[in-house]
């Protein structure tokens, strides 16, 4: 058994990444054998991510607020507490909050065999992110 104690501040996501402000707490960084890397993401009002990639798939849990998801060339989603969303190994998706609400996720992927959980891409665009979400 090993503790590690709460030493990590709390990190701000990069502009490459994300649109918006958005707040990181590392939760587990991979420790091998183990590839899972797991982190609270926690999105501003209109926040998202990139669109991106995961080599092993992503898990996402949400845990607060309200919350928007699009797989590339899917409807818009709408996600609450409670809602787990899985990504398939290389989906090109994205993720963040609701126009008017915070959201929070826990989010859990595997890291590749050089250390990488995500490959990003392009910015969601705001005509993107506003196209009306599934009913």
């Amino acid at each position: 058994m090993q503790i590690t104690r709460n030493s990590v501040e709390t990190a701000t996501g990069p502009s490459d990444w994300f649109t918006g402000a958005v707040y990181i707490d590392t939760v587990a960084t991979p420790s091998p054998p183990s590839r899972l890397a797991a982190a609270s993401v926690h999105f501003t009002p209109g926040a998202r991510t990139a669109w991106h990639t995961h080599p092993f798939g992503q898990n996402i849990y949400v845990t607060e607020g309200v919350g928007r998801c699009q797989r590339r060339g899917g409807p818009i989603e709408v996600i609450h507490p409670g809602d787990r969303v899985f990504f398939e190994p290389g989906e090109d998706h994205w993720h963040g909050a609701a126009p008017d609400r915070f959201m929070t996720h826990l989010a859990m992927q595997e890291v590749d065999d050089q250390g990488s959980p995500v490959t990003w891409g392009d910015h969601v665009t705001d005509d993107e992110y506003d196209a009306a979400p599934a009913k």
